[in-house]
This record gives C-alpha cells, sequence and structure tokens, in this order.
C-alpha cells in the first residue's frame, strides 16, 4: 500500500507533465509568434570599456558574425542549443573560414541540448577545435550530483578585444522570432569572459573530440574593471554565486527590482528575498512570458503567484512571443545580464554565466529596455488570480511535487 502510495505520488505528476507536453506540442505546429517592440542597440560607456545591450536577434547575430570574420588570432565560441538551420550554418561557415585563414578558434557546445541536430552539422574539420560536451557526464561516478550539470552558457570572445554574452542560442527562430537580451562588452572585462571559456575547456578537455585534449592557456592580464564582474556556476567545483548574487541585490534594494525572466521556478530563499523587497515598499516587477516554449515550467510557476501578488509584487505576462531574458536592474545602480534562469537547475545545477555591472548609466538602459517590454505586457491582477478556474487549480496543485526538480 505504501509503495503503490508512493509511486501514485511522484508517477501521476510525471504523467500528467509528459501529457501536457505533447499536447501543447501539437498545437504549436504552424504557429509564428506575432511581431514584438524591440529597442536598437545602445552603447553604454561603463568604466575603460563599453557595454553594447540587444534586444533582436538579427542585431546581435550581425555583430556577432562580423566580429568573427575580423578576427586576427583566437575566437573563442561557446553556446547550448547550436540549430542545424541557416543561421546555424552562417555562423559554421564563418568560424570554419576564420580557422582556414590561420585564427585560432575553439568551439563549445552542449550535446544534449542538440540531440536533434544533424550528425552532419555536427562535423567540423580539423582546423577548429571542438568539445562537445556529452549528454552523460558523469561516468562511472553516477552518484556524484556535481557531475550532471548542462552547459547552458553562450560566450564568443575575439581577440582579446570584443565578448559576446546573454541569452541567445543560435538558431533562426532566436534570430526573429525569441525577445532575447545579449551584450557586447569592451575592455578589461573581456579577460573574465575569457577565463571562464579557458577554465571550461581544462575543466572538461578530456571529454574529447578533436583537438579539445590540450589545455587552453591564455596569457592572462591582470588589469580588473571594477564595475563589471563575471559571475560563473560551476557545478562541478561546487560553485553557485549567481544565486547568491542575486538575493543579495533583491535584499539591499530600496526603491525598484525589475526582473525579467523565461522561466520563474526559484527555491523558498529566493521568493522570500523578493516578497521582503515588496513589504517594505520596494517596486517589484516580475516579467514573465505569458505561455514560455515549456509548458509544464509555466504551470508549475503560476504556483508562487498567489503569496507574490499578496505581497504587492507585480507580475507582467509578456504575450505573442516568447520572451528568454535573464536580466535584473536594482535602484538604478545594480544590474545583470546573462544566461542563468531562476530557477534551481540554472541556479544549482547548470554550467552558468551573468554579468554583474554596477553602473548608472547601463542600469538606466536596461530599465528602458524593461518598460518597452512592459508595454507588450498583460498585467495579472490578485482578481483575476483569484478567479482562475477550479481545473487550473487542481493541475498546479498535481504538478507541485515536481517544483523541487526544476
Amino acid at each position: 500500500m505504501l509503495r503503490r502510495t508512493l509511486l501514485t505520488l511522484v508517477g501521476v505528476p510525471f504523467l500528467v507533465a509528459i501529457a501536457m507536453s505533447l499536447v501543447d506540442s501539437y498545437r504549436r505546429r504552424g504557429k509564428r509568434p506575432k511581431p514584438f517592440p524591440t529597442r536598437d542597440p545602445r552603447v553604454v560607456q561603463v568604466g575603460d570599456g563599453e557595454v553594447t545591450t540587444y534586444t533582436y536577434g538579427r542585431d546581435l547575430y550581425d555583430d556577432m558574425l562580423a566580429a568573427i570574420e575580423g578576427a586576427e588570432r583566437q575566437i573563442l565560441f561557446e553556446t547550448y542549443i547550436w540549430k542545424g538551420d541557416a543561421t546555424g550554418e552562417r555562423f559554421k561557415r564563418a568560424l570554419i573560414a576564420a580557422a582556414e585563414r590561420g585564427v585560432e578558434v575553439y568551439c563549445i557546445y552542449d550535446a544534449f541540448a542538440n540531440l536533434v541536430v544533424s550528425p552532419a552539422f555536427q562535423r567540423f574539420p580539423s582546423s577548429v577545435k571542438v568539445l562537445r560536451y556529452p549528454v552523460y557526464t558523469a561516468g562511472w561516478r553516477f552518484f556524484d550530483l556535481r557531475r550532471y550539470g548542462r552547459d547552458h552558457r553562450k560566450i564568443l570572445v575575439v581577440d582579446d578585444h570584443v565578448g559576446f554574452v546573454g541569452g541567445y542560442n543560435i538558431g533562426s527562430a532566436y534570430e526573429t522570432e525569441w525577445r532575447d537580451t545579449h551584450v557586447r562588452i569592451t575592455g578589461p572585462a573581456v579577460w573574465d569572459l575569457k577565463r571562464a571559456f579557458a577554465d571550461f575547456w581544462n575543466l572538461n578537455r578530456r571529454r574529447r573530440l578533436r583537438g579539445s585534449e590540450r589545455p587552453l592557456l591564455l596569457e592572462t592580464a591582470s588589469t580588473w574593471e571594477p564595475r563589471v564582474r563575471v559571475q560563473r556556476n560551476v557545478p562541478r567545483l561546487w560553485m553557485f554565486p549567481i544565486r547568491a548574487m542575486y538575493i543579495e541585490a533583491i535584499n539591499r534594494a530600496s526603491r525598484n527590482v525589475w526582473l525579467t525572466q523565461a522561466y520563474f521556478l526559484p527555491d523558498e530563499d529566493f521568493i522570500a528575498a523578493v516578497k521582503d523587497a515588496a513589504r517594505r515598499g520596494v517596486d517589484v516587477r516580475l516579467l514573465l512570458p505569458l505561455k514560455s516554449n515549456h509548458i509544464v515550467a509555466d504551470w508549475i510557476s503560476r504556483g508562487y503567484f498567489s503569496q507574490l501578488l499578496d505581497s504587492g509584487v507585480r507580475i507582467l505576462r509578456y504575450r505573442d512571443a516568447m520572451v528568454h531574458a535573464k536580466t535584473a536592474t536594482v535602484d538604478g545602480t545594480w544590474s545583470t545580464v546573462g544566461t542563468a534562469n531562476i530557477d534551481r537547475l540554472s541556479l544549482q545545477g547548470n554550467f552558468e554565466i551573468n554579468v554583474e555591472v554596477i553602473d548608472e548609466s547601463f542600469a538606466k538602459e536596461l530599465e528602458a529596455i524593461f518598460e518597452v517590454d512592459q508595454s507588450h505586457c498583460l498585467e495579472l491582477t490578485s482578481g483575476e488570480w483569484e478567479a482562475r478556474d477550479m481545473h487550473r487549480k487542481f493541475t498546479e496543485l498535481v504538478l507541485a511535487p515536481l517544483r523541487p526538480l526544476l
């Protein structure tokens, strides 16, 4: 009896989640997102360098490809998803062409995220050094939780001069159909992105593909940019500073906390920090997709809505397109842009990277981006939320046991 009860409690949520995902996938077939407002790339001077914001994939890809095509010595390219479509081919051809003209080209991509990508697309000439992060990473150490994190990072560094980091994967849909945020960085902070790439490469190089068995050595500059800090989650070393970065910033907030997230599945400490900020009068706004590409994550996330709304948090739901950005700004001074979602997989499981910027001009730019996105949102009110159908409340209850896993 006890075994059957436990199996039911565990199995039913999984079966419901699978059924919901299949139905949602069927309904999405052939549908295209509608146009959404964006903000042109803006350059902000931060310390001894510049930070450029991107909110439309085509603008970002044009500048990334231009940087690759202008490379003279070295390219470090890392992505989670790399589609084998027209956009993915453009990046592949540009990287191969750079290697053929004598540029050192290193590429990392996550094998699990690209299971549906053609094996032919994943073949590269020997001139390109490629590390395909394996689907299964634990080996015989299946009990070691530090070895199960996915490589969810998106980084491009060219010639010590310019670096790109943010939420954009590589693919045609992301180029025009998704609302995401990325930044281009120049100045001393580029070295931090280089170190992040090199550390991952050297940590995993024995999980080989051609050329990945040799360590990546950098002539590391000792220059620091105090206004720009790169925060890295490294599950293999049990390092998860991004969560602490967020909670510290929220706890210090006195004016506003504006968060944009693709998936919002935090732990109780994170929720408590957000609620406490709202209760002490901080303008807390949470911008999420009305319907994301992961319907189960949407439903589980809704389990937090009642307590957030009761605390005074404003919940804004982005309509007609997928918002995939992972950004925040606090009190017109502190900001972050990166790859980490506010969920357990990102904050306590995956390899992630976020740029933390302490600068009023950059915070102002992120606030302007947030306001453009907010103009395309539907705000959820407490009355609307409490009046939802009983079957919705029941579904949220059934899926609640999955919350600690996401």
